[in-house]
């Protein structure tokens, strides 16, 4: 389509606010990147007399960076709005979080969603696509406790002996919280036909708007993470406190991310800022661990319905831009999301 004369101007102004943007991008990664990894070594004595103090201090710069992510999208004009369950009840609980996953905007968007509650982002391990590692971002990943997870069949048992060793290694001794997951192993443009086909071949659900999730991640992290009992059984959100300083994994976040007219933003629309303002709609649900079955087969089941469930509701938010009201309540209830000056 030809460009009239009336766009030009507008397309114009477009080019160059993304310009602006760019460069100020590169100036922020230039400036706060280096300072963090100056700060890290600076106290590399501090982790050596006081582990526990090293990385609360790293995990609060790790945190101003994402906020600084984050403002990216806030100035904009891409916002979130929150609906569901709040999270923020189980902020200073341990919980892992499965995310449906459409674009490398979702990142972007949970480090928006999560910044306002509490410690979170500051206590937050990744699980991400190894390709991240050699991005601007990785060596801050890296130096936090990030796990960097290879895709492919010829990868997979591998690469779940190294997550369950990266847990073992890093997880309790950083003092961490919240693990964010995606299930799905990709994006849903990517994996929609093939787990369409995987569907059909096993008579398991046919979804359209997620896709099927995988279990090996999920499987590791709570064997991992979940305290155990005496008597050998799972100890759930309601548990008394154990024997040891941490109650274990007491939650699991369900997360569903929807965008208007499913639309997802990518980390380059987020960065040059060249789409119009949009809210980006993120739904919670939280189930006690005590809930979530252990065994390989049940989890794989129980993870299928909860991604049934996922598509209700973005099929739902499609069709009347809102999500369905939760259980027990007779309307829905939305929360929007503010991005305060403070934590940038």
């Amino acid at each position: 389509m030809a460009m009239t004369l009336e766009e030009a101007p507008w397309l114009g102004w477009l080019l160059v606010k993304a310009l602006m943007r760019f460069a100020f991008m590169v100036v922020n990664n230039l400036v706060a990147i280096p300072s963090y990894i100056c700060y890290v070594i600076i106290l590399q004595p501090l982790r050596v007399l006081d582990s526990k103090r090293f990385w609360y201090i790293e995990g609060i710069m790790y945190k101003w960076l994402l906020g600084m992510v984050a403002s990216w999208g806030w100035y904009a004009g891409y916002t979130v709005m929150e609906w569901g369950e709040d999270i923020k009840a189980v902020s200073k609980d341990e919980a892992v979080m499965l995310v449906n996953h459409q674009a490398t905007g979702d990142v972007c968007t949970l480090m928006m969603c999560l910044q306002d509650k509490g410690l979170v982002v500051a206590q937050m391990m990744w699980l991400m696509d190894h390709i991240f590692k050699y991005t601007n971002f990785g060596i801050v990943s890296l130096v936090h406790g990030d796990f960097f997870i290879r895709q492919g069949r010829s990868y997979r048992d591998q690469q779940l002996l190294l997550l369950k060793k990266h847990l073992e290694n890093n997880y309790r001794s950083r003092d961490r919280k919240w693990i964010v997951l995606f299930p799905e192993g990709g994006f849903l443009r990517k994996r929609r036909e093939t787990s369409q086909a995987f569907a059909k071949k096993n008579n398991l659900p046919f979804l359209t708007n997620v896709t099927l999730p995988r279990s090996g991640a999920t499987k590791i992290i709570l064997n991992a993470l979940v305290a155990q009992q005496k008597n050998g059984s799972p100890a759930g959100g309601d548990a008394k406190e154990l024997d040891s300083k941490s109650k274990g994994l007491q939650w699991i976040i369900d997360t569903t991310i929807a965008y208007p007219k499913a639309e997802p933003i990518d980390i380059q629309t987020w960065i040059l800022g060249y789409r119009k303002p949009t809210v980006t709609h993120v739904h919670y649900r939280i189930f006690p661990i005590k809930d979530v079955p252990l065994e390989t087969d049940d989890l794989t089941t129980w993870l299928y319905q909860r991604f049934v469930e996922k598509e209700d509701l973005l099929s739902h938010f499609y069709e009347t831009g809102a999500f369905p009201p939760s259980k027990g309540h007779k309307e829905a209830v939305s929360r929007e999301m503010t991005l305060s000056n403070m934590w940038i």
